[in-house]
């Protein structure tokens, strides 16, 4: 989920996926929550929740690996950072009941996923 769709396991020395990023499909799951006029029914929430997640566990390994081979005083590395502390936090969030609740922490969601990918493209 959020990688390239390879039959072969490819781990890298630190333990790390080394396949890319699936930065087009991870965008396509932000902009069903984000740009779609309807609002998706309830099944349908519940899996792209489901996916943003698998999304936020990828991308924040790889965003934490290339903040890392910044230089400590670095700006984007700093902001890499916090946008992966908001991640946290906001994976740890409970939805709370009824659709509405479901739906907001799914955008939420949705934009911690695009910010993360924006920082994983711009340190890359």
């Amino acid at each position: 989920m959020g990688r390239t769709q390879n039959a072969t396991e490819d781990v890298s020395a630190d333990g790390r996926d080394s396949r890319p990023v699936d930065v087009e499909t991870m965008r396509a799951t932000v902009r069903r929550l984000l740009s779609a006029s309807a609002p998706p029914e309830a099944a349908e929430l519940e899996t792209l929740t489901q996916l943003l997640r698998g999304h936020i566990a990828v991308l924040i390994p790889e965003v934490q690996a290339a903040a890392d081979a910044m230089p400590e005083d670095d700006i984007p590395r700093y902001c890499a950072l916090a946008c992966i502390g908001e991640a946290h936090r906001k994976v740890g969030i409970d939805a709370g009941p009824g659709l509405p609740n479901q739906l907001a922490h799914a955008r939420r969601l949705a934009r911690v996923v695009n910010a993360l990918v924006d920082h994983h493209e711009s340190l890359g």
